[in-house]
């Protein structure tokens, strides 16, 4: 199950992480967010050494969504060796989000 970040712990939690990290911006309200939940949570146990997933709502923790210019949710940020490689905005189908992850592994 992803792990919910925010400012105190998202540089230790991204950007210090060893693996490639999936942050998905959200907020409790938005649907399309709770239907990107169950791929997220797919994509976490299939990637399981290689892909850490997190997510940060953007309702709390809105010096975050500021900081990356986080305009819609979902926004999915790709972060390696703690720099963002990639940026998804909206729903996507688990096929596309795993091209993306196999081009970054």
């Amino acid at each position: 199950m992803a792990v919910r970040v925010n400012e105190g712990n998202f540089e230790a939690e991204v950007l210090k992480a060893r693996v490639l990290v999936l942050v998905e911006f959200y907020s409790d309200s938005c649907i399309p967010c709770k239907q990107m939940s169950p791929i997220l949570s797919d994509l976490e146990e299939e990637y399981d050494n290689n892909l850490k997933v997190v997510k940060v709502n953007q309702d709390f923790d809105n010096n975050l969504a500021e900081t990356y210019k986080i305009m819609a949710s979902p926004t999915i940020l790709l972060f390696k060796n703690g720099e963002e490689v990639n940026r998804i905005r909206g729903v996507r189908k688990k096929p596309e989000l795993e091209k993306i992850m196999k081009e970054l592994l």
